[in-house]
């Protein structure tokens, strides 16, 4: 069989039976491939490395080296989850990197977004090269590498940012989940105990944040989008729509406009409101989002963020416009 084909008997797993199945074969797999030696993993806090990474626990403890680098471009909460679920309640061996400093200065005064995607990977690359030089006894790397990965990119594993280690760092992959699909790593991840915050995320684009900071990134507007998004995410989930609207989120473009507040002029940033359905990311419907909660959404943001006056709501289905502004 080769290794970038589903095998034809492998059941679908959409049961948590299927899923601890699968765990207790996967278990035994890696046990037999890793032996007591070491595994390092670019543990993003996304769907797929957070399975792999509760799984690798499981099979080898304080074996697995897991690296979560903070390059300051993720949604409120999410480095502080990373370490709550894996450090603390999975004991889990947690190297944690605060790289927000070094990434936004060098993302300063670049607007060109595939520019702004390039320097956000190399920038990772460099960084988990350097935490992976100072570990000693890795013999292998783990990847959330699942089937359409290999099937879209050759079996490498892009958006996390890992096939571009230096050749001499010679390590053995680990790929649990290769021939798992999305719905099913999110069974799997069920049934390993993660929790739904983590297991049912949505998707998220690798440069995080700094596609939703449209044009050049700016410290006042990164955080306008952080905390934009976080109320965005919150009133969903009270009405309903978090499982119901596919993806949604907020960017903030590099402009101002006049407004007032407190009886006082401003000049500030406006919030654009995005939330569309899909099947296969290919075409998308714009979310019919009641225009009572859209309201009081804007009164929200517009009296919680800071520098932010004015909030849009992106009607633009798929196509003309694309899901993500960049």
């Amino acid at each position: 069989m080769q290794d970038n084909v589903r095998p034809e008997t492998m059941e679908r797993i959409t049961t948590e039976a299927l899923a601890n199945a699968f765990i207790e074969e996967q278990l035994a797999a890696l046990q037999a491939q890793i032996g007591d030696k070491k595994v390092l993993l670019a543990l993003s806090g996304g769907v797929d490395s957070s399975v792999v990474a509760a799984l690798l626990i499981k099979a080898i403890g304080k074996n697995l080296v897991c690296v979560h680098v903070n390059h300051g471009l993720l949604r409120k909460g999410e480095p502080e989850q990373v370490v709550e679920v894996f450090r603390n309640q999975m004991d889990a061996n947690l190297v944690y990197v605060d790289a927000v400093d070094r990434f936004l200065d060098k993302l300063a005064g670049v607007a060109e977004p595939e520019k702004k995607r390039k320097i956000i990977g190399a920038e990772f690359i460099r960084v988990f090269e350097e935490e992976a030089r100072k570990q000693e006894g890795i013999d292998f790397l783990a990847q959330g590498t699942i089937y359409p990965d290999i099937i879209e990119s050759d079996g490498v594993k892009a958006h996390h940012n890992v096939g571009g280690l230096p050749e001499d760092l010679q390590f053995e992959l680990v790929e649990p989940l290769k021939f798992l699909y999305k719905d099913e790593v999110r069974v799997v991840g069920k049934a390993l105990g993660l929790p739904d915050s983590m297991v049912y995320r949505q998707p998220f684009p690798g440069p995080g944040l700094g596609v939703r900071c449209l044009g050049a990134i700016t410290r006042d507007r990164l955080e306008a989008v952080r905390e934009s998004d976080a109320i965005l995410r919150e009133e969903f989930a009270k009405n309903g729509l978090a499982g119901k609207v596919w993806q949604y989120f907020t960017a903030v473009p590099d402009f101002k406009s006049v407004g007032v507040k407190d009886g006082k002029r401003t000049f500030a940033y406006p919030v654009i409101i995005r939330a569309v359905n899909t099947k296969d990311a290919m075409t998308a419907t714009v979310e019919n989002v009641p225009f009572e909660l859209l309201q009081h959404i804007t009164q929200r943001i517009t009296s919680e963020v800071e520098n932010v006056n004015r909030v849009l709501y992106d009607l633009t289905p798929k196509p003309s416009g694309t899901i993500e502004w960049e």
